[in-house]
């Protein structure tokens, strides 16, 4: 059963998942963007790099403030769970439908349950990284009563 080409097919399907996970996570939409500011006149004054250590600060401001960069959930448990339940009922009905006895339905609810409590997981990992909106807003606030116009988050 564990012959090269399924061996190879399994490490490729696992390496596609680590590069899709490591997409994911950066971009306006990651915990990890950041502030874009606009060029204002506060901005020309003090130049990119002060306008940097602001936003830098800013940041440090709201982590010190209880806030975090991601919103926390239960996302990856969440979907592994429903995962298991669908798949791991779907099996069984269609195990009992073909008539497999009950050692077979067991065996295939089982199954099911594994492969859709696997991927529920993963499908949570790619849904739970989601931005924190109170940290953004406390970031933006303190960079616009320092004179600097948040455009966006990259």
């Amino acid at each position: 059963m564990n012959t090269p080409a399924r061996m190879f097919a399994v490490c490729a399907a696992w390496a596609a998942v680590a590069l899709l996970s490591a997409c994911a996570a950066s971009g306006p939409g990651s915990p990890s963007a950041r502030p874009v500011l606009y060029p204002n006149a506060t901005l020309n004054r003090v130049g990119e790099v002060q306008g940097r250590a602001e936003a830098d600060a800013c940041m440090a401001r709201a982590v010190s403030a209880g806030l975090t960069p991601e919103q926390k959930s239960n996302e990856v448990g969440r979907r592994a769970g429903e995962g298991a339940a669908t798949v791991g009922v779907a099996s069984a009905v269609g195990a009992l439908i073909t008539g497999r006895g009950t050692d077979g339905v067991l065996r295939a609810g089982a199954a099911g349950a594994a492969v859709g409590g696997s991927a529920g997981a993963v499908s949570g990992a790619f849904h739970s990284d989601r931005p924190n909106t109170t940290y953004r807003s406390f970031v933006q606030r303190c960079l616009s009563e320092k004179g600097f116009d948040v455009i966006g988050w990259n």
